[in-house]
């Protein structure tokens, strides 16, 4: 028993061995993680109504400002590279990692201790239409949720991030789904009994295990941490490199808490209907496009250490091809199957037919953007591993402001339904891509003629195949399939994704788009992993 005990934590915390592979099991596990997070979404749509819905999603957005500030502007851009480049001498890199870890704890507990008194006059100002007992909810939560989930989840990705410097990817993919399961579990079990409060306790101890479980991939580290700050080049680098990051992380927040406010202006239900949709659209950008670039930053950081600028680039186009091969049918596939979709996600007691025909009308603008969302966090990434982090900001600044302008015209102008953020978001992401697209290019050259025709024949791809499995969902639905019942939308989107899949496929095989080679890849890698499974248990006696 022994044994077995060790091969199953010598394979979770086992180092993986190429970008493909570690890219390939952080997008299978970020789909079992994303499949709970939207079994989440569809019991609370099944437990709460909108306006219910409305105070619960309002409520996480001041912790996850704090969160993103501190945590993503840290980890994403500057404390991976800090750690390749101080790996080789232990002491000076657990002094290094120490004194970063003590700051970023300082930041918080000032962080909590100066919004705290502040919540109940910074939620009034970012939820104009909320009133009465259900703008009193969204403060006491946000209180709770800074005081109870903000911490450990902090902790959390500080392990997340030194774990995934030593390319250890699968133990860190587990927290997440850990995290979705405590909710769920709270809501099924309490919401009869407690309300509201019975998810927002499921996201608290969530966020505690989330910290939890990674403790044994950076429990060596922890061993050499010491209660100290010191003055060091790498503690300074990570600090030159954390500032613009930390700006284009404020500019993005700012971004999302604009899109609350105008939310809360157009009626009950609105904001989960706007957060619904998006975060349907994050599905295959987060399965592909932040797998691809999570796993890319230490592999790219470690090409620019040993300077090899040509193989950065080689990787880099190549890379961006096969996310936009598998993200592009996505994105058309969100587009005719829109209802079914969010009707098999969201679909619960409580969401009526209104929400959803508005949730899927703005889905589908909010796909145009998947393939370019998805390629975007993998540019970020290659300028992080240049340890340039000014350019993803004025990139980031651009777009924002952009979105921003467009979403208040759309809205206080033009009086457009909620639909019309997603159409300033897609463009607005589209023209940050754009930019650091062209910005990469002068500093890691590339073909672009070459590039641009691959892109231009998979749009080609995906868009030829669309017809045939569009119609064919008109036709299931209703006249063969009884889709008032979930198991039939089910059966629907399997047999239409199927259907569009293959073809997509076979177009792409037959005009000759040579990223469809991506699938052998992504069987062998695959086979690589079951082969280590399968050693694992056929050698316990």
């Amino acid at each position: 028993m022994n044994k077995l005990i060790q091969q199953t934590k010598k394979l979770f915390l086992s180092a993986q061995g190429g970008m493909f592979s570690s890219a390939m099991i952080l997008s299978f596990m970020i789909i079992i993680s994303r499949v709970f997070g939207f079994a989440r979404y569809r019991i609370l749509a099944s437990y709460f109504s909108k306006d219910q819905l409305d105070i619960f999603f309002a409520s996480f957005r001041i912790p996850d400002l704090v969160f993103e500030l501190l945590i993503t502007g840290a980890i994403t851009s500057s404390l991976i590279p800090i750690y390749i480049r101080f790996s080789k001498d232990e002491k000076e890199r657990a002094n290094i990692m120490s004194s970063i870890f003590n700051i970023i704890l300082i930041l918080l507990i000032v962080s909590i201790c100066v919004l705290l008194p502040l919540i109940s006059i910074i939620v009034p100002a970012i939820t104009p239409g909320f009133h009465g007992e259900k703008l009193r909810l969204v403060i006491l939560f946000s209180q709770i949720l800074l005081i109870g989930q903000l911490p450990f989840l902090v902790l959390g990705n500080f392990f997340t991030g030194m774990a995934q410097a030593k390319k250890q990817f699968l133990v860190t993919a587990i927290p997440p789904i850990v995290y979705n399961v405590s909710i769920i579990i709270a809501t099924l079990f309490f919401a009869s009994t407690l309300g509201l409060y019975a998810p927002i306790f499921g996201v608290i101890a969530g966020a505690g295990l989330f910290a939890l479980i990674q403790l044994p991939a950076v429990i060596d580290e922890l061993k050499d941490y010491r209660l100290r700050i010191i003055s060091h080049l790498g503690v300074k680098d990570f600090f030159r490199m954390m500032g613009p990051r930390l700006l284009t992380i404020m500019v993005s927040q700012i971004d999302a808490t604009i899109d609350l406010t105008l939310t809360t202006l157009l009626g009950s239900g609105a904001y989960t209907i706007f957060y619904f949709a998006q975060h349907l659209q994050l599905l295959p950008v987060s399965v592909i496009g932040m797998s691809f670039g999570q796993a890319s930053l230490p592999y790219l950081s470690e090409m620019i250490e040993s300077r090899k600028k040509e193989d950065f680039a080689h990787i880099v186009t190549e890379s961006l091809l096969n996310v936009l091969f598998l993200t592009t049918p996505i994105a058309i596939y969100f587009i005719f199957a829109r209802t079914p979709l969010v009707r098999m996600f969201f679909g619960g007691e409580q969401f009526d037919w209104e929400a959803t025909v508005q949730t899927a009308f703005l889905l589908s603008y909010f796909a145009l953007s998947i393939p370019l969302h998805s390629i975007y966090y993998l540019l970020t990434r290659c300028f992080y591993a240049l340890l340039d982090s000014k350019t993803p900001f004025v990139a980031s600044i651009i777009g924002v402001v952009v979105n921003t302008a467009l979403s208040l015209v759309a809205i206080l102008v033009l009086h457009l339904p909620v639909w019309s953020l997603g159409v300033s978001f897609s463009l607005s992401i589209g023209l940050q891509v754009g930019i650091l697209f062209m910005l990469l290019h002068k500093k890691a050259p590339f073909n672009i003629v070459a590039f641009i025709y691959s892109f231009i024949k998979i749009i080609l791809a995906a868009v030829i195949s669309a017809p045939i499995p569009y119609v064919l969902i008109k036709l299931m639905d209703n006249l063969l399939l009884d889709t008032t019942r979930t198991i039939n939308i089910f059966l629907l989107l399997v047999i239409s994704a199927c259907t569009y899949f293959l073809l997509y496929l076979f177009v792409s095989w037959f005009i000759g788009v040579r990223e469809l080679y991506i699938i052998t890849q992504l069987t062998v890698k695959a086979r690589e992993f079951q082969k280590k499974i399968t050693e694992m248990y056929t050698s316990y006696d």
